[in-house]
């Protein structure tokens, strides 16, 4: 099965107010800690005078880290991270930032203070989902160009290189899950004369 990965598309704020303490949710897509931690800084920055700013990130498959940011423990940053996961989107930052407003929430209020503002920004950012795609080479003559263009086509490839010199050079991407069928399908068309060279595995969508 080919394996699929769900993005935010663009950044997503929303706010709402709990018992006069106003909540700011922020979410962003991050390439890597690396710029999750910028982001966060420039969050801490642009809001340096709200009480509050905690944040949860995941990245990949191995990164997931929070912050309460002097919250009680448990009751921010695992709640921002918890509502992440359960999105689904990978490869997101999630800045929750609080002005207290004079009201003490609880523990469970605080928990569902923030789970709140983390869903919220979530659900209302657009996402994409991208997939793994296997990239490829093919060289052919100019008499099989016309057959084999027609079975990347149907196989609903990425054509990234289209190089038309002594013979006739493609290079495409193709979901994973049907590449193997693919290549099958090309050499036994052409008898063996084309073979489909392997470049990479890639995240893409369409």
């Amino acid at each position: 099965m080919t394996k699929k990965i769900k993005r935010l598309k663009k950044p997503s704020n929303i706010e709402f107010i709990e018992k006069k303490s106003t909540f700011i949710g922020f979410s962003t897509f991050v390439k890597n800690e690396e710029e999750a931690l910028e982001i966060i800084k420039q969050k801490k920055k642009e809001y340096q005078d709200a009480t509050h700013n905690v944040y949860a990130y995941v990245i990949g498959e191995n990164i997931a880290r929070y912050s309460d940011d002097n919250e009680p423990q448990g009751t921010a940053g695992m709640p921002v991270l918890n509502a992440i996961r359960m999105s689904g989107i990978s490869d997101v930052l999630v800045v929750v930032t609080r002005y207290f407003g004079g009201i003490l929430l609880g523990a469970g209020g605080l928990v569902r203070a923030y789970s709140t503002a983390a869903s919220m920004s979530l659900n209302s950012a657009e996402t994409v989902v991208y997939e793994e795609y296997r990239v490829m080479e093919i060289v052919s003559s100019y008499s099989d160009y016309g057959k084999l263009s027609t079975m990347i086509a149907e196989y609903d490839a990425i054509i990234d290189i289209n190089d038309f010199s002594d013979n006739v050079r493609i290079k495409f991407a193709i979901k994973e899950e049907i590449a193997d069928d693919f290549i099958k399908s090309v050499i036994d068309s052409f008898n063996g004369r084309i073979n489909p060279k392997f470049f990479e595995i890639r995240i893409d969508c369409k």
